[in-house]
């Protein structure tokens, strides 16, 4: 019966029209751009520029794919309400309720929206996916892991968009106001995130885990365990939600007390889970990691790691830092943290005072001052705090950089042509079973 609401839906069959489009677009913008990166177009010669640093993964999988970041903020949003809010507002999820079980059957109805909204935008992705293959028949290399990382991110992100918009048409009385909430949710976020930059405390901790910092936590090729469960514990939060509201058999009271408890829940699940430094770096040039000896060696320490930090937040010597040293740190050292001493976001106020520009970094009892952010200098001095030896450099092949001048060939006609035509001729197609359908039913 979802898979039938699904496709009786309009909606859904818009956001599949135009999701190719969108991501053709943004597939033939970026090989464009790689190609020129790359020394110019097939056909004119030229100097390869920057070939040591081109990456497939920054350079055509991170903007293709994210055309599927305005289709999951958009458009999906309507196709989630409309399997919520059509049940409601006919009487059937009143129906419904009375020839299931009231807790197993209503389970069982929010598991099989969630799975036919997922199984949903799995088609959606299949433009995303002629983008690659089309990429690899030009020539052009792909890795597996940092473009399957990447595909993840949007799962979730899509899934966490779903888990948002059936909350809101579970609680709001029309479909319209529900797009108003999940929109503002969004915009919340996005919010969130711009007012936590620059900043310490909570709303720093909290700005990593909004839908549009996971992604990009994906898209610079890491799988952080933190963010997958947070979430993951947010998506399932929302469906768990939707169903204390979709039931009509409990008062309104009662699904006030129960939501309040859910939501109380969820947030002590994600704090713990923020906590966790577990991850992974698929991205194959290694870009968030130290070398492999040097990983080894910092794993091998015992000791507590403490660096304490004198830049304010906007000062680009602390990026550079967090960026290039911290963030990596993070992920290998067994006992380490942060403390920021700078007293305001911009600096302009203690650029005068002594302190202000200064590193300190204590492992175990021994401490020692850095102005510093570059990853060999900071290795080094951690080393001989911790009275241990410079591992040797192991001798490996570096990342070899991937140019390739091509044009999109086949791309304009594949993703403004065919892809809209297959759209119709299978909604077309949808609409001639579903009405068959009806006529023997009568």
């Amino acid at each position: 019966m979802e898979w039938r609401e699904l496709l009786a839906s309009r909606a859904w069959w818009l956001l599949l029209a135009l999701t190719g489009p969108l991501v053709g677009q943004a597939f033939i913008t970026a090989v464009e751009t790689y190609a020129e990166m790359s020394g110019g177009v097939a056909g004119h010669g030229g100097p390869a520029a920057l070939a040591q640093g081109l990456s497939p993964l920054d350079g055509l999988v991170v903007p293709t794919l994210g055309a599927y970041a305005l289709v999951a903020t958009f458009l999906l949003p309507f196709v989630a309400i409309r399997l919520v809010a059509t049940e409601r507002e006919s009487g059937a999820a009143k129906l419904l309720a009375q020839t299931l079980s009231p807790q197993s059957g209503l389970a069982l109805r929010l598991a099989a929206k969630a799975a036919v909204l997922l199984l949903g935008w799995l088609v959606a992705l299949i433009p995303g996916l002629i983008a690659l293959l089309l990429w690899r028949l030009y020539g052009g290399h792909l890795d597996f892991g940092e473009t399957a990382n990447v595909v993840l991110g949007h799962l979730l992100h899509a899934l966490l968009t779903v888990a948002v918009a059936v909350a809101a048409a579970a609680v709001c009385r029309s479909s319209a106001s529900a797009a108003i909430v999940t929109l503002g949710f969004t915009v919340g976020t996005w919010a969130l995130a711009f007012v936590a930059e620059g900043r310490e405390g909570l709303l720093a901790r909290l700005a990593p885990f909004t839908p549009e910092a996971a992604l990009r936590t994906f898209e610079r090729g890491e799988l952080r365990l933190a963010v997958v469960t947070v979430v993951a514990l947010a998506s399932l939060a929302g469906f768990a939600f939707a169903g204390l509201w979709i039931d009509p058999f409990r008062s309104i009271p009662s699904r006030a007390v129960r939501s309040a408890v859910l939501i109380l829940l969820a947030i002590g699940g994600a704090a713990l889970a923020s906590s966790w430094r577990q991850g992974w770096d698929l991205a194959e040039d290694r870009r968030s990691s130290f070398p492999r000896a040097d990983e080894a060696a910092l794993r091998s320490l015992r000791q507590p790691v403490r660096v304490t930090v004198y830049l304010s937040a906007e000062d680009p010597k602390r990026t550079d830092l967090e960026t290039n040293v911290l963030a990596k740190l993070r992920r290998v050292l067994p006992d380490f943290a942060v403390t920021n001493a700078a007293q305001s976001r911009s600096g302009l106020f203690e650029s005068a005072q002594s302190h202000y520009g200064e590193i300190w970094y204590a492992v175990g009892s021994r401490r020692a001052l850095l102005r510093s952010t570059t990853e060999p200098i900071v290795l080094a001095k951690l080393y001989e705090l911790a009275g241990i030896p410079v591992p040797a450099a192991v001798a490996g092949p570096s990342y070899p950089g991937y140019p390739l001048a091509a044009s999109p060939r086949g791309a304009a006609i594949s993703f403004y042509i065919a892809w809209p035509i297959c759209v119709g001729l299978a909604f077309a197609a949808s609409r001639g079973r579903w009405r068959s359908s009806c006529k023997d039913l009568a």
